[in-house]
């Protein structure tokens, strides 16, 4: 019998590591580890056919990253585990205000989440030039509402790179669509019904091998689902062969455990770390950890500054997202303005890479950029965190969130939550559809 090969040139991206060489080596360099020797090696590989020689050399290239050191004099100590996640977080008071009305709160939180998601999933992927030279030919510069089906004509698509007429739409829609970002909420939901508070990352892996289908999952996510299926457990999961493992996944993932936790955000940091640590290291956790832990803070503080940094006290206040999230917050507090904020980002982040433009850190900026300079208004916030792409859908759905848990469901004006119909589907098995106040309702039962 000859010998049997799968065919890799039909291997997703996602999951045929090689491909994903240049990420790698520009993963292994933010990180700090000492690779550039190898540099040329990573592109070298990189251009080859996806065949055999690829995927023995790819391999190859994971053994030597395994085994880099850390660079000398790397200022950042970022560590991956809890306890020393913990040990060394910089800690931060504030005055908390006992909720008046909860429920109130969770509807805000899931309604200002998904209506944001709907906003930027219009256009996920889309960068910046397009975006600003699409919204002043369609009459919504500075982005105030939805992109419309009404906005497009044969004409104004055929102008643009990003496919535009393959999009989804708020006038053309009966409840918010499947999405990853609202699939994620009420499955940590269904995780929490299932196996409580005191869940585990094992439980986690085994709800995703059952809940949704692989193409459900993308980047870190997707190579996470197929190392389970290898038999690689967390934290093994997050490692083997994620050239991911830094990027935005875990951080669109961490709302619930903000829901469940009101004023109690070490506990939400910490049911984070659970979910983060099989698919992502480092700052990819902290990114999650952070914005559950902002949401805790959220349900019992209204000031935005106190909710940011409620949040990083529960991260390494040595590691690069912290630096970056506080670098944000300093400017904001010096005058700096929002446009400036936002070209800044732009700046130090290339959102023509994919390494680039879905990493949490350049997200985790514009969440809290949007949030400040957004001033408390839902709607000029999320189109903040939408109109300077990047990961549109991802950011405005966490900026929703914790403006939604901080002002209740009054704050969202009817204008964005009528197209939703109190109507979430979700592409979870056996779950399908959901009515969002019934969601809520379960929320209110799995506070602590």
């Amino acid at each position: 019998m000859p010998e049997l090969k799968p065919q890799y040139d039909q291997l997703h991206e996602y999951e045929f590591y090689p491909v994903n060489l240049l990420t790698e080596y520009q993963q292994c360099i933010d990180e700090g580890l000492d690779i550039e020797a190898y540099k040329d090696v990573f592109t070298a590989v990189y251009y080859l056919p996806n065949d055999e020689v690829k995927k023995k050399l790819g391999d190859a290239l994971f053994e030597a990253v395994c085994r880099a050191r850390q660079r000398e004099n790397y200022p950042y100590n970022e560590p991956s585990d809890l306890a020393s996640i913990q040990a060394l977080r910089k800690p931060h008071s504030y005055v908390q205000i006992a909720p008046a009305d909860m429920e109130d709160k969770l509807l805000g939180a899931w309604l200002g989440r998904i209506c944001g998601c709907m906003l930027g999933k219009s256009i996920e992927g889309i960068r910046s030039h397009e975006l600003i030279q699409f919204l002043k030919e369609t009459g919504n510069y500075p982005l105030h509402r939805y992109i419309l089906r009404s906005d497009l004509t044969d004409q104004i698509c055929a102008k643009y790179k990003f496919p535009l007429a393959d999009g989804i739409y708020a006038d053309e829609i009966d409840g918010m669509p499947p999405d990853d970002d609202t699939n994620y909420t009420v499955l940590y939901q269904e995780i929490i019904e299932k196996y409580g508070r005191d869940f585990t990352p094992n439980d986690v892996a085994k709800t995703w091998l059952s809940s949704q289908p692989k193409d459900a999952y993308c980047t870190a996510e997707r190579v996470a689902y197929c190392n389970f299926v290898n038999g690689f457990q967390p934290p093994q999961s997050a490692v083997y062969q994620n050239a991911y493992r830094e990027w935005i996944g875990a951080q669109i993932r961490g709302d619930y455990f903000g829901y469940i936790n009101p004023g109690n955000p070490q506990l939400a940091a910490e049911m984070a770390w659970r979910d983060a640590c099989i698919s992502h290291v480092k700052n990819g956790i902290y990114g999650e950890m952070f914005v559950a832990a902002m949401l805790s803070v959220a349900a019992v503080n209204s000031n935005i500054r106190d909710i940011i940094l409620g949040g990083l006290a529960q991260i390494p206040h040595t590691s690069r997202l912290y630096e970056a999230v506080r670098s944000v917050l300093s400017g904001f507090e010096n005058g700096v303005s929002a446009d400036a904020c936002f070209a800044s980002i732009h700046q130090k982040y290339d959102e023509h890479t994919s390494h680039g433009w879905c990493h949490t850190i350049p997200n985790a900026m514009i969440v809290a950029a949007a949030l400040l300079y957004g001033g408390g208004d839902y709607a000029k916030s999320i189109c903040m965190a939408v109109q300077t792409a990047f990961d549109t859908d991802c950011n405005a759905a966490t900026v929703g969130s914790i403006l939604g848990m901080v002002y209740g469901s009054n704050l969202i004006p009817e204008y964005w939550t009528k197209p939703l119909n109190n109507t979430l589907h979700t592409s979870i098995f056996r779950v399908g559809t959901v009515m969002i106040t019934d969601r809520v309702k379960m929320t209110l039962k799995h506070i602590g």
